[in-house]
């Protein structure tokens, strides 16, 4: 089934409350949105339009859907909807925020606090065009960070599946920051078998190219692997469907142990391993070990740091159970 080019909503749109600024990013399964709130706020808006599914013609709001995939698209539709609402209850700052959803134009859309800063493949690529590769402090400190955020992420029973540069954003203040979470697009690949796989070949572990084999912790495992590696390498491993069948990553794991620590190297083959089984059996692990490779001073700056954060999602949990507890006490009143 060939994907389609979906024109974007209008610039200058109001929708549910919303005034769209522009279109800042689009795939395969969504399109995004800079945008303002009624109180002037920015935020970004994830619009659920699958591009090998339905249709949208320039002037046009809603898009055009052929019976036969009416089914199909109401499924991933549930499952955006769905995810959004679990994501919406992780409060983390490596965590995209979630903060709203809303219906409109037969499709649906997350609104998510905008954050100003870069991905991690446009840093990867501007080092690289340096001649240049990133340290391993800095490179230490950022998956520290993604793996804090990663590990809330399993702890609500939710994979990310599909972990790349490209998905982790850094603030301008260095902080990584988790996006565009794949599940609800793996969850549609599992029930239609005629969507061609939405997974970046590289990143993705060997199990999603296998239907049926079951998927958790360990597959995001990998993808943290194969992030680091293109940190490292400039570029992502071997695709794993390839590995199976020619394995020629033991060379490039040699070349970089020339520029990073032999543990360093030995964690992220660990990560990479085919078999699920014999990678790295937590994403706390990953973590630990991230940690012990910092310098003393920055090891310690940066445990002053996870535990302030700490402190923050400690209340702002309890906040929200208090408001969560408020509004049960209005429902039964009313």
């Amino acid at each position: 089934m060939a994907a389609q080019n979906n024109a974007p909503l209008p610039d200058g749109l109001d929708i549910a409350g919303y005034r769209i600024v522009k279109k800042i990013a689009s795939g395969g399964f969504s399109i995004v949105y800079l945008a303002y709130d009624g109180e002037g706020n920015a935020v970004a808006i994830k619009e659920y339009l699958p591009s090998a599914l339905a249709l949208r013609q320039p002037g046009e709001m809603v898009p055009s859907i052929e019976k036969g995939n009416l089914p199909i698209f109401r499924i991933g539709l549930k499952c955006f909807f769905e995810e959004g609402r679990a994501l919406a209850r992780i409060v983390h700052p490596n965590v995209v925020r979630v903060v709203n959803f809303f219906k409109a134009h037969e499709t649906v859309y997350m609104v998510m606090a905008y954050e100003s800063g870069h991905t991690l493949q446009e840093r990867i690529s501007r080092v690289q065009a340096k001649g240049s590769r990133l340290s391993e402090e800095a490179l230490c400190l950022l998956f520290i960070g993604v793996c804090s955020g990663l590990r809330e992420v399993h702890a609500n029973k939710l994979l990310h599946l599909d972990l790349k540069p490209a998905n982790i954003y850094i603030r301008t203040d260095g902080t990584p920051l988790l996006l565009d979470f794949g599940a609800a697009r793996q969850t549609i690949n599992v029930d239609s078998p005629l969507l061609a796989p939405m997974y970046t070949p590289g990143y993705a572990p060997p199990e999603l190219y296998a239907k049926g084999s079951p998927l958790g912790p360990w597959s995001d495992i990998y993808s943290i692997g194969a992030s680091i590696f293109a940190c490292m390498a400039g570029g992502p491993p071997q695709p794993a469907n390839l590995r199976k069948k020619e394995d020629t990553m033991e060379a490039r794991f040699a070349q970089l142990e020339r520029s990073y620590s032999a543990e360093l190297v030995g964690m992220v083959r660990a990560c990479l391993a085919i078999d699920p089984m014999a990678r790295m059996q937590s994403v706390f692990a990953i973590q630990k070990t991230l940690t012990a490779a910092l310098p003393a001073a920055t090891a310690a700056r940066q445990l002053a740091r996870e535990q302030q954060q700490e402190k923050v999602q400690a209340a702002s949990a309890g906040w929200r159970a208090w408001l969560n507890r408020i509004g049960a006490v209005m429902m039964r009143s009313k």
